[in-house]
């Protein structure tokens, strides 16, 4: 032992003693104990109802390692299976079914298809809604029906309807009429072959009658035979039917058309 350990120890040993010492315990007791351990088991109940939710979560929104609910990660893209309903737009790069099964869009208004260049802006437009299908830009497809017993129509309020194909449009109603209808003018055009009319009974309902200048007698209300007249711009008129061709170039039809 040193020298100063020594002399504390000696120090240490002459010092009086308190006679009524206290002492105080180490820890917590009482009400704050209490509050301790209250908050300890709150605490134990939170975790305990968080995992269960958790895992009903889980449960409910089939959560996997592939995805969740109809919703599956493949290598290929994004798979659903189902009935899926989107709150958000949608941007896709292609959609396509099962090869057994039917691609269904559904919606409580219309259903709307954009599609948009690099640049953003919109090159092609198709809408769905009660009056049919509404397409912005031109479409491109083999084939256009309607469903079973309802009416197919094709139309353009605004602008001009054109069909074209390199190889040539077919139009056919096997269970009904054909009907082709607008304000202005109609254009049948072959550039390199004929248009052929083929049916029972043909009617031009409509045409202007011209006026037959050489016998104006020979008109009366009780003419009923009519010919058939052809314009050198094209147009046709009605001429009262005469001995011979009561057509004229210098017809009134013809002068105003």
């Amino acid at each position: 032992m040193t020298r100063e350990q020594y002399i504390l120890a000696t120090q240490q040993n002459n010092l009086p003693r308190a006679e009524n010492a206290q002492l105080y315990p180490v820890g917590i007791y009482g009400w704050r104990k209490r509050c301790l351990y209250f908050f300890v088991l709150l605490l134990l109940v939170t975790m305990i109802v968080n995992l269960a939710m958790t895992i009903w979560i889980l449960k409910v929104m089939n959560f996997t390692v592939d995805g969740m609910g109809n919703l599956r990660v493949t290598k290929k893209g994004i798979r659903l299976e189902g009935i899926s309903e989107f709150l958000l737009p949608l941007y896709v790069k292609e959609i396509h079914s099962r090869k057994d099964s039917p691609l269904v869009l559904q919606s409580d208004r219309n259903v709307t298809v954009n599609a948009r260049n690099h640049m953003g802006q919109l090159t092609g437009q198709l809408t769905v809604g009660t009056e049919g299908a509404v397409f912005g830009h031109s479409v491109e497809t083999p084939h256009i029906r309607a469903e079973p017993f309802q009416d197919l129509r094709l139309e353009s309020p605004t602008r001009s309807l054109i069909m074209e194909a390199p190889r040539g449009v077919q139009v056919s109603a096997a269970a009904g009429d054909f009907k082709a209808t607008c304000r202005k003018e109609l254009h049948l055009q072959s550039t390199e072959g004929e248009i052929f009319l083929n049916a029972d009974t043909i009617r031009l309902g409509n045409l202007p009658t011209g006026s037959f200048t050489s016998s104006p007698s020979s008109s009366n209300a009780r003419q009923t035979v009519y010919e058939l007249c052809v314009c050198p711009n094209g147009k046709l008129y009605l001429s009262p039917a005469g001995a011979g061709s009561t057509c004229q170039s210098s017809s009134n039809i013809c002068l105003w058309s």
